[in-house]
């Protein structure tokens, strides 16, 4: 995801992100160095360097920092980085399972019904276009249980 636009804003304590369909709030507690009343943002842009995925800021002291878009989704919460996320893992225990199994690749890929291709991409951590469930069912073929845990956030009393 590409960052278009970054503006402070030192009335929130915070950076404003804008992609090509959102706005992000990252708070400036969440970046390194901290920006302060007394060394306030004195410059921050979209960095090519990063591929237009990040953003750099200067301190009034000189201090600099960097943020990967990254952070902000996941500071943010969005659900479609949180499922890449999720997406990721599962393909990568899934590469261990399928590297310990004792049925060959091509059994595996039978057992699916699919192209050996398919299954290739299956394996590939980068590929976010294939699905959850397709994982899930490579995961079956090679006789995994897979339990999905939910851990609620503890109530803050204040």
């Amino acid at each position: 995801m590409k960052i278009r636009a970054v503006a402070p804003n030192n009335r929130k304590r915070a950076f404003e992100v804008k992609t090509s369909n959102r706005t992000y709030v990252l708070p400036y507690v969440k970046s390194d160095p901290e920006p302060t009343a007394s060394d306030h943002v004195a410059q921050v842009f979209v960095d090519e360097e990063l591929g237009h995925e990040g953003f750099t800021y200067v301190l009034k002291s000189g201090r600099e920092g960097s943020v990967h878009i990254d952070q902000v989704l996941e500071y943010n919460k969005d659900p479609d980085y949180l499922r890449n996320i999720l997406l990721y893992r599962l393909t990568l225990e899934a590469r261990k399972q399928v590297d310990s199994s004792r049925l060959s690749k091509r059994e595996i890929v039978r057992r699916l019904g699919t192209s050996a291709a398919q299954f290739y991409r299956l394996l590939d951590q980068t590929n976010y276009s294939k699905s959850i469930d397709q994982i899930l069912a490579l995961l079956h073929v090679l006789d995994c249980d897979v339990d999905l845990v939910v851990h609620p956030h503890p109530v803050r009393v204040e």
